[in-house]
């Protein structure tokens, strides 16, 4: 019988912001935040943007924050 290969998650494949170690996203951080955007100002899904649950709800709630205060658009 063949053994599997055990998988390991590679760096390449973690949440951005657990590799650079980020605590709580900012809804001051624009330029993160339009990485995680389309052009038509809808997120990303987790899948795509390759967050992990945690900050995926973070990135939400800043977004949220941003366009509130007229800083990211609604469209």
């Amino acid at each position: 019988m063949a053994r599997r290969k055990s998988r390991r998650r590679s760096a390449a494949r973690r949440c951005r912001f657990c590799r650079d170690g980020v605590q709580e996203v900012s809804y001051k951080d624009l330029d993160s935040l339009r990485r995680l955007m389309s052009s038509e100002a809808a997120l990303f899904s987790k899948k795509r943007s390759g967050n992990c649950s945690r900050h995926q709800r973070m990135v939400k709630q800043a977004v949220k924050q941003a366009r509130f205060l007229a800083l990211l658009p609604y469209l």
